[in-house]
Order: structure tokens, then sequence, then C-alpha cells
């Protein structure tokens, strides 16, 4: 049994094992994994990639979701008092919820695997499927180089989380002051973007959109990166915002293609935690 909380709880060959364990649920195996357990999932309400793919994906492996929202951990009752009564009858705790401490105490207190599905400090489920994806189209994507555009948040913290395990370069374009620690920055897109492979962005606080304008991601900079570059946007993303219109509608946009990836990766990480 295996919690996945941290990519950098992983090692590289780890990441490879899940992409294994992808692979061969796509050939059909583990269908019946789930059959007559239970997964407990706390999520909010505006959740919808990732509960929608985990509540499938759970089912597709003859499991039985039971979801109560991520407020449902926040009551009186100590976590520790929480787990230790769905021990008795949750087979696999999926559980969305800012507060990386209380995963933490989730997983401390669980005989069963937690799987991270997002917190205020990483995602690494997304990122998971995000690697994956690349798997697929590129030859050797550690040797591509990233350019994460955004503000230091979850979702670079979490693009740099796989770029310790996996070993690929990454850099970050943002306004001065929200650097991430020990990634190289730039402070223009246009500088950023050249040499780069992987444009990955997150939204914007709402407060720091105008200060932001010479981060955004648009069709015009991203002629500017290496041939064959890739934009995959963190969703929610927002038109005119930290991508413009025309950079989502040309060929460079993969969002769509690479979340589809989601649900089976989710259901191989739930495969990889069960059984080893």
């Amino acid at each position: 049994m295996k919690h996945f909380l941290r990519l950098t709880d992983y090692t590289k060959a780890d990441i490879y094992e899940i992409f294994h364990i992808t692979d061969e649920i796509l050939e059909g195996h583990y269908q019946n994994l789930l059959q007559g357990k239970s997964v407990v999932l706390f999520f909010p309400e505006s959740s919808i990639r990732t509960r929608v793919t985990f509540e499938k994906g759970i089912a597709l492996l003859g499991g039985q979701p039971i979801l109560f929202p991520s407020s449902a951990l926040d009551k009186k009752e100590d976590l520790q008092d929480v787990i230790g009564y769905l021990n008795n009858w949750a087979n696999l705790l999926v559980v969305r919820h800012r507060d990386m401490a209380a995963l933490e105490k989730i997983a401390a207190s669980a005989s069963v695997p937690v799987i991270n599905a997002l917190t205020d400090a990483n995602h690494p489920c997304e990122m998971a499927a995000d690697l994956y994806a690349l798997s697929k189209i590129r030859n050797d994507f550690t040797m591509d180089h990233f350019l994460f555009c955004g503000v230091t948040g979850n979702i670079g913290l979490a693009w740099k989380e796989a770029s310790e395990v996996m070993g690929f370069s990454l850099e970050q374009c943002c306004i001065p002051g929200y650097e991430m620690n020990g990634v190289p920055s730039h402070h223009c897109i246009r500088d950023a973007i050249r040499g780069k492979d992987i444009i990955c962005t997150d939204s914007l606080p709402a407060d720091l959109l105008s200060a932001s304008r010479g981060c955004t991601v648009d069709l015009a900079a991203m002629k500017l990166a290496n041939e064959g570059a890739i934009l995959n946007p963190c969703p929610p993303f927002y038109r005119g915002e930290e991508v413009s219109n025309d950079v989502i509608d040309s060929d460079y946009f993969v969002g769509y293609e690479f979340k589809k990836h989601l649900l089976t990766v989710q259901q191989a990480i739930m495969v990889y935690c069960l059984t080893h």
C-alpha cells in the first residue's frame, strides 16, 4: 500500500511504472480490481475535471465511489478520528483539500491509500497525466525545455516537483516578486519563451492581471519558441488573461487532448497505490 501525496515521494522509475500500468489499463487489464470495494472521495463543488475522471475511473474498475464535500473534513472532529472510522469501510481515499497538512494527517491515520487530488501546494495527479501525455508524443520529454507562466502557486510548484523527479529543465515567466525558489525566472514572455518546447500556464489572481500582461502567452510569443513547441495550460484557463484567444484556437494548444489522459492515469495511480 502506498499514498500518492507528492511526486517527489516517488522516483522516475516509479512514475514510468504508473505509465506502464496506464498502458495496461488501456489494453483492458484491471477491470475488476475495485469490484466490491468502496472509494471515499472529498471534493469541493467547483471541481469538474478531476472529480469526473476519478468517479468514472472508479466505476470502470468495478468500484463504488462515495462522495463528500471537502468541507466535511473541516468540522470540529479530529481528522485522526474521522479516518479511524473510515478505515473500517473505505478501501481508498481520494482527497481534494487546500491544506497539505490535512492530507498528511489523513495519510498518517489511514490504513488504506490516500491520493492527493489537489492542494494549495501541488497537484500530483494532474502532473502525472500531463507527463504521460507528453510521453506519447515525444521520444523523450525529459530532454525538452519547459516554461511555466504564472505566479508561484500549486500548479507552478507541481511542475517544479515534476522537474525534480523526472530531471527536465524548468524556467518561469512571472511578474517580479512571484518567483519560485530555485527556478530560473523571466519577466517578459518574449524573452522567456525562446528555446522552450513545452509551455505551461496557470490562471492569474484578479489583482495581478494588469501587471502580468507582459507574461501572457499569445500566438506571436509561441512562434518564438522552438519548432514543435506546444502549449499546455492548466484548466481552468481564461482567454484574454494568461493566454490569448488566438493561441488557444491554434495548433499549439494541446489541452483538450492532454486532459483525456486524466481518466486512465488516475486509474493507474489507484492501481499502483493498491498493489505496491
